[in-house]
Formats: structure tokens, C-alpha cells, sequence
């Protein structure tokens, strides 16, 4: 009996995963669809899930890189490198800040305000075994990035609409203020063509920054320099966007590549989703949670500020 039931649970989850990865299926909605699954029959292949999503992840940004013209993603690159440094270094102050007066665990502080600077998962990924961060500690950083990581899909289109934000300006304020890639493509493609163009790049220019700062914790925390990852993904990227610009005679090809990854992102965020589990919610502390909402609130107003200003 329960063999029967654990085979219904899994073909309900890959059968949702699919549908998630069709054309019908909006990036919001198959986030959605990942947090009900989880937390109707929960998650069967629970010890895969996080290695698929990465993976696809990674494939899903190469894929993009076939949709976007190479002195376009410079010129966006270009505009947003003061913005992003800057961001960077007064997010992760201020995080820092909060994590001391709310006594957050200095790791878990360090992680979420790494976290919210960066890109997410990816960057707590990178620096938790730098700083020999425990699970526990690991499991409450993600919580709080993915909880307002999905917050974000949702609420950012409609912000931007609001405020009459042009494509120029919610891309680079998406790829500022948003925590995770895929929620960042997910957002930015909901708005425009030349949104997520912007978002994409701007966006893994910030992910670059996981290597040095994984570097200062690894000094400050006396870790391995060896463990500090590469997201050699952005390579990819690159060499996608090369192909797609200079060999004209592939632009057939590189649009439906493009057409696929985007409908790969849209996986990701269902294998997101399914990461919301009630269980892993409860790992979520009040203080930490806390201090991710004032941190990301923070930046997420002052980018707003700057990038209506452009």
C-alpha cells in the first residue's frame, strides 16, 4: 500500500513538473505549483530536487545567452557595474547590521545577507562551506531568501507597472533587488524581451561576486579557499551570446534554444517551489526572517529611487 501511494506521489509531481515546462504555464504560476505539490503530498524525490534545479538552472542561463546580443549585454553590463558594487557592499552591511541587533547566529546572518546582496541560494550555496556553516544554519538562510524570492516574482511586475517603469529600468532594478536568477528571469520576461535581457546580465555580473566574497569569509572564517566555487555557468553564457551575434546563419536555431531555456526557468521555479514545504518553513526563525525582510525592503527602495532616476 504504501509503495502504491509513494508511485501516485511521484508521477503527481513529475506529471506537475512537466506541465510546468510547457508553454501554457506562466513562471509565477508554476512556482505555485511547486509550493501546493510540496505541501499537499510533499516531495518524493526530496534528496534530488536541489541538484536538479541547479542544474537546470544553469543549462536554463546558458540557453538565454542564445536570445541576447553580445554589445547589447555589454552596454547593460557597463551601466550597471557602479550600481551593483555599491548594492553589494550596502547590502551586506546592513544585513550584517540588523543580524547583530536582532542576535541572529553570525553564520545564518552572514548567509541571508550574502544571500540578498548576491544572487540567492546561489550564494549561500558558495559560501556556507567556506564558513563551515551546519545545516541548521543553512536551512534557515535559505528559507528566508527563498520565501522573499518568491514574494518578489510576484509583487515586482506589478510594482513596476505601477510606477510606469520603462524596460531599461525594471531590468536593472530586478537584477539589483531580487535574490535568485530564476525569479529574476521569471519577473523580468513577465515585463518585456529587452527587460530580461538587462536582468540576465546584470544579474550573473552580480553572481561574479560570489568568488571574492567567498574569498573575505574564507579569511575571516579561516576556511578552505579551494571549497569557494566558480559559476563557471556564466562562461557559458558568454559563448552562447558570441554564437548568437556573430554566426547569423545560427539565428534560427538560437531563437528556439532561447524559446526552450525560458520554459526551463519556468522548471526551476516549480523545483523552487517545492523547496516551501511547511517543514522547511519552520526552520525560519522570526529574528532571521526579520532581518531579511528589512534588508531586502531597504535595497529594494533605493534601487527603486536610482532607477526611476535613469
Amino acid at each position: 500500500m504504501q509503495k502504491s501511494s509513494l508511485r501516485l506521489k511521484k508521477i503527481i509531481f513529475i506529471c506537475c513538473g512537466l506541465v510546468c515546462v510547457t508553454p501554457f504555464v506562466d513562471s509565477s504560476i508554476a512556482l505555485l505549483a511547486g509550493i501546493v505539490i510540496v505541501n499537499i503530498i510533499g516531495n518524493p524525490f526530496e534528496e534530488k530536487t536541489a541538484s536538479l534545479m541547479h542544474q537546470l538552472l544553469k543549462l536554463s542561463v546558458i540557453g538565454l545567452g542564445f536570445g541576447v546580443n553580445f554589445h547589447e549585454a555589454i552596454k547593460a553590463g557597463e551601466s550597471g557595474l557602479v550600481v551593483t558594487i555599491f548594492s553589494i557592499f550596502i547590502t551586506i552591511s546592513l544585513g550584517l547590521l540588523l543580524g547583530r541587533f536582532f542576535k541572529t547566529e553570525k553564520k545564518t546572518s552572514l548567509m541571508i545577507s550574502s544571500g540578498t546582496a548576491i544572487c540567492g541560494g546561489s550564494a549561500i550555496a558558495a559560501i556556507s562551506p567556506v564558513i563551515k556553516a551546519d545545516s541548521k544554519q543553512i536551512s534557515m538562510a535559505l528559507g528566508v531568501v527563498f520565501l522573499l524570492n518568491c514574494v518578489a516574482l510576484f509583487i515586482f511586475p506589478a510594482i513596476g507597472h505601477y510606477f510606469k517603469l520603462s524596460q531599461e529600468q525594471f531590468g536593472l532594478w530586478a537584477a539589483i533587488t531580487i535574490h535568485d536568477t530564476s525569479s529574476v528571469v521569471g519577473a523580468a520576461s513577465k515585463y518585456g524581451n529587452e527587460a530580461l535581457q538587462i536582468a540576465t546580465t546584470v544579474k550573473l555580473c552580480r553572481a561574479l561576486w560570489i568568488i571574492p566574497v567567498s574569498l573575505i569569509f574564507s579569511y575571516l572564517f579561516g576556511g578552505d579557499k579551494k571549497k569557494v566555487t566558480i559559476p563557471y555557468f556564466i562562461i557559458g553564457y558568454i559563448v552562447a551570446m558570441l554564437l548568437s551575434t556573430y554566426l547569423p546563419q545560427l539565428h534560427e536555431i538560437s531563437t528556439e534554444i532561447s524559446k526552450v531555456s525560458k520554459l526551463g526557468f519556468s522548471g526551476t521555479l516549480f523545483l523552487v517551489g517545492t523547496g516551501l514545504s511547511k517543514e522547511a518553513l519552520k526552520h525560519v526563525g522570526l529574528k532571521p526572517l526579520l532581518q531579511g525582510i528589512l534588508t531586502w525592503v531597504f535595497i529594494s527602495v533605493v534601487a527603486l529611487v536610482y532607477c526611476m532616476g535613469l
